[in-house]
């Protein structure tokens, strides 16, 4: 594990997931159940199975919509939580429906819509209450139409677009669209940025009340304001696809439903802005990126390095839409982070093996990184390319120098990275410690045990009082 390799349902939601619809009093004790009983059990878990799938694939989509019609972002979520309990309760008597997110969005939908109505008639009546005034005209809002129509992919950017106006703290930004857009609880965001859960709550909730304060327009904004807003909404993209690439807690390295979320949207971005070339530059960096998913682990769930990994088994296809890309990516002037990036990914996706990777042009490739963006993982990941150009002890020395700065303090592919060129070194103490300091700040399991068996393989003991998985 080193620096080179490269919110789930809402409160309301999960609750209702989590109960078990139709079980009856069969299942209490001394009760067999009918076979009707059976029937409402299987149809119970049929909705619920079908529930958090569709939550799963559609929050996005359901939301996007509804937020179009309310005009509230929070009026809008909670609309959608109440079609998700609807789902529930609906799916286990009528059956799973043909297009599970237009049934979802048209339900959020008229949910919105009634409550606009009685909004606007209780405002309309209030005054009545001092004295009589006469009668307000009160338009409708549009009602919707049913169908696959309703939940189109423009929607969702819109919302991505909304929750990174610049008027927003970029951590605000990220927080809002991975709890809006991607349907992470607060918990979840909370864990993926190491802060407490309530610190995480208030901020989203200052950033939606942020939005609705300013009336932030609910649209993908022009192109003369595109350039204060796209670049957060390319580094929130990015953000998610790294949380999904490697989870930072649980049982599995990569969350399948967030890498293929963020890929989704920047193929929306992609085709809505195909000359941008920092869109190209993350697209493809995010088609090279994952064109290695299946070889990250074996069959075992155990994490395999870059130089592990069966490059007979990558996406090839990915990896060609990718590399055809770059160049674009490039073209015209000074290129961008992501197209950098997007470079370097190319570089190792063609290159043959492991030990014929060109690390001399990735190093280069990171001087140039380092201009246009000076991050300190980013010099990381230079310091590991650099000690496979040059040798261990360079990039050590770099990696020492990153240590003594303290930016990276609680960044677990520090002491991962170090411990890794100790250990080529065959400084085995020292590497077992740098080992161990890695463990300490590592929650995903698939990492965990990697990093146990490195400390076993140099001769110390894990960290004592935490399981390794």
């Amino acid at each position: 594990m080193s620096a080179a390799q490269g919110p789930g349902a809402t409160g309301k939601t999960r609750d209702a997931v989590g109960e078990s619809p139709g079980a009856g009093d069969a299942s209490r004790p001394g009760r067999s159940g009918t076979g009707q009983d059976r029937g409402k059990d299987r149809a119970g878990s049929d909705s619920a199975a079908a529930v958090a799938d569709a939550h799963r694939r559609e929050w996005a989509f359901v939301l996007a919509a509804t937020a179009r019609v309310a005009g509230d972002i929070d009026l809008a979520e909670e609309c959608v939580q109440d079609a998700y309990v609807a789902a529930l309760d609906a799916w286990s008597r009528q059956g799973v429906p043909r297009n599970p997110g237009a049934w979802l969005t048209t339900a959020a939908r008229r949910r919105a819509i009634d409550a606009l109505r009685r909004n606007r008639t209780l405002r309309g009546k209030l005054p009545l209450l001092i004295e009589p005034a006469p009668p307000v005209a009160v338009s409708s809002p549009p009602a919707p139409v049913p169908g696959e129509d309703d939940v189109i992919p423009d929607d969702r950017l819109r919302l991505v677009f909304t929750c990174c106006h610049p008027a927003l703290a970029r951590e605000a930004q990220v927080a809002l669209t991975l709890r809006l857009v991607c349907g992470l609880t607060t918990t979840e965001i909370a864990q993926a940025f190491l802060v407490p859960e309530p610190t995480m709550a208030a901020r989203v909730t200052r950033a939606k009340k942020k939005i609705s304060a300013a009336r932030i327009a609910y649209r993908v904004p022009g192109a003369a304001e595109l350039p204060d807003r796209l670049d957060g909404v390319l580094t929130v993209v990015h953000l998610l696809y790294t949380t999904g690439h490697t989870a930072p807690t649980g049982e599995n390295l990569v969350r399948d439903d967030l890498v293929e979320r963020a890929i989704d949207l920047v193929r929306m971005l992609h085709s809505l802005m195909p000359d941008e070339r920092e869109v190209r530059g993350l697209l493809a960096l995010l088609l090279l990126t994952d064109a290695r998913r299946v070889t990250r682990a074996d069959a075992d769930g155990r994490l395999l390095l870059l130089a592990e990994q069966d490059r007979s088994r990558w996406n090839r296809d990915a990896i060609a839409e990718g590399i055809a890309l770059v160049p674009g990516a490039l073209r015209g002037g000074s290129p961008g982070r992501f197209a950098l990036q997007a470079a370097i990914a190319a570089l190792h996706a063609e290159a043959p093996s492991y030990a014929e990777t060109d690390w001399r042009q990735i190093v280069q490739l990171y001087d140039a990184l380092l201009a246009v963006w000076p991050s300190p993982v980013v010099a990381l990941n230079r310091a590991v390319a650099l000690a496979l150009a040059e040798g261990p002890e360079a990039g050590l020395a770099q990696i020492q120098e990153l240590e003594a700065g303290g930016r990276l303090a609680d960044y677990r592919y520090l002491p991962a990275a170090k411990a890794d060129l100790l250990r080529r070194l065959g400084r085995r103490e020292e590497a077992a410690q740098a080992y161990r300091a890695a463990m300490s700040l590592t929650e995903n399991t698939a990492e965990r045990a990697f990093l146990d068996r490195r400390i076993a393989e140099v001769g110390g003991q894990p960290e004592p009082g935490r399981a390794t998985g």
